[in-house]
């Protein structure tokens, strides 16, 4: 049992985000430990599974109503438990693949647009004010630029460098090396590590929204979770898009001087 556990721990990496790092992904090895060998069940049926629960989560929001909010803040959670499930079941079996990791990456990305467009939606409902309909437009949109700017600094790198996503992989394989937690670590070890974990909250990424969004709608407080989405996002986006430009700046000048 206790291999076993072990191994599955192993593919929990350190980019999970807040909530996912010491909630839902600890959550989803449980899971794991009695259905990774059943073979039948894939990964990228997880990553279905996990879509389809989102959609569901969604569609609760839009009806509203404080019975249908809970329900929508427990299938979201849901969600992201399977969400973390496949990426643990695909490296446990050894059997990751480029299409899988992308069918994963696109639909979290839709996830979060069903998410705070439906929760915009069930705010306006409430309000009869287009103000939560605006601040969920301007989350989802500087959200979405955070990953339009990674992707467009990967392709002027590699116009430069063709070396470039080989250096980045050394490096967060470098990142991922020593583990620090988990079975076979002690209380305190273990504790550590969970206070260390706190402080990715105030990256407001995925992770963060999980809680945000399942806390409000047990809550039946929408608007100020969606101001916090919405400046959050303002402030990242912009940002990340400002330090991508400065990295991109400074690559260029060592490559001059060379």
């Amino acid at each position: 049992m206790n291999e076993k556990l072990t191994r599955l721990w192993a593919t929990k990496t350190k980019e999970d985000e807040w909530w996912s790092s010491f909630v839902t992904a600890p959550l989803a090895i449980v899971v794991n430990y009695f259905v990774v060998d059943i073979k039948w069940l894939t990964p990228n049926l997880i990553t279905l599974f996990a879509f389809i629960t989102a959609i569901i989560s969604a569609l609760f929001i839009i009806a509203g109503g404080t019975m249908n909010f809970i329900i929508a803040a427990i299938l979201i959670h849901l969600s992201h438990v399977l969400d973390c499930m496949d990426g643990q079941m695909a490296r446990y079996r050894n059997s990751t693949s480029p299409s899988g990791a992308y069918y994963d990456k696109l639909t979290d990305q839709i996830q979060v647009i069903l998410w705070f467009g439906s929760v915009g939606y069930a705010a306006y409902a409430q309000s009869h004010t287009i103000l939560p309909v605006f601040l969920a437009f301007t989350g989802i949109a500087f959200y979405s630029l955070r990953g339009y700017v990674k992707y467009v600094t990967i392709y002027t790198e590699m116009s430069r460098d063709n070396s470039y996503l080989e250096k980045m992989a050394r490096a967060e394989a470098g990142a991922n090396a020593a583990e620090t937690a988990g079975p076979g670590f002690g209380f305190a070890a273990n504790l550590r590590w969970l206070m260390a974990e706190q402080r990715k909250i105030i990256l407001f990424n995925e992770g963060v929204f999980i809680f945000m969004l399942s806390l409000a709608l047990v809550l039946d407080e929408l608007m100020p979770m969606l101001w916090v989405f919405a400046l959050s996002q303002l402030f990242y986006g912009l940002a990340r898009g400002w330090q991508r430009g400065r990295s991109i700046d400074r690559n260029q000048k060592v490559k001059i001087e060379k």
